[in-house]
């Protein structure tokens, strides 16, 4: 499961721009927490340990806790909006979840064993043709990553959706095929995508 995070909040009863602009000069930040069949919730967060634990990354993937004057929620951030210049968090929304809430994210893949692998000590490249995988998947069993074994990975060969392992209750939103996610190709090699057609793809290769 993804790790965890916990901010401080306070119910928040100002609404509209001239509440939000009021708010970031105190160092907070508008944002709502709704779902699970509850009434939206508005409510104040920090804008420094929110910025800070948004740059950590994960931040769509890790369930949260919420605190609200004292009232625990745990929630997923949904959405959310940036500052044009600085960076910082303007506005979340949070998702209420349970036990039971199965969530549609987008989860990062990653390759292990790079430095055995057969096709990139040849010189091979690998193209990474999907960066995350979209999943439904249960609140309770997020993973922080997929992770994809590449030692015994040869030019040529290409890893699929069925080569790393689901967390239990977890499925593709694709369901049609076992789709790509990254090829290691020859030395100026292309890449196909799931239709056959040729695409740059993004390389990675060994040093």
């Amino acid at each position: 499961m993804a790790s965890s995070y916990e901010l401080k909040a306070s119910a928040r009863d100002r609404v509209g721009k001239g509440a939000a602009r009021s708010l970031r000069r105190e160092g907070l930040l508008p944002a709502v927490i709704y779902g699970d069949k509850k009434p939206a919730l508005p409510i104040t967060i920090p804008v420094k340990e929110t910025t800070l634990t948004l740059h950590k990354g994960g931040f769509l993937t890790h369930i949260g806790t919420i605190d609200v004057d004292g009232e625990k929620h745990q929630v997923i951030a949904k959405d959310f909006q940036l500052h044009p210049v600085r960076d910082d968090v303007l506005h979340v929304d949070f998702l209420r979840v349970s036990g039971n809430t199965t969530l549609t994210v987008d989860i990062p893949v990653t390759f292990i064993n790079e430095e055995t692998c057969p096709g990139l000590k040849k010189g091979g490249m690998l193209n990474v043709v999907r960066h995350t995988v979209e999943l439904i998947v249960p609140a309770n069993a997020i993973p922080e990553t997929l992770v994809f074994d590449l030692a015994k990975v040869d030019i040529g060969d290409t890893l699929h959706i069925s080569a790393t392992t689901l967390p239990e209750g977890a499925q593709p939103t694709i369901t049609d095929r076992d789709f790509t996610v990254a090829t290691l190709a020859a030395p100026g090699g292309g890449v196909q995508d799931d239709d056959g057609e040729a695409e740059g793809g993004e390389e990675e290769t060994s040093e």
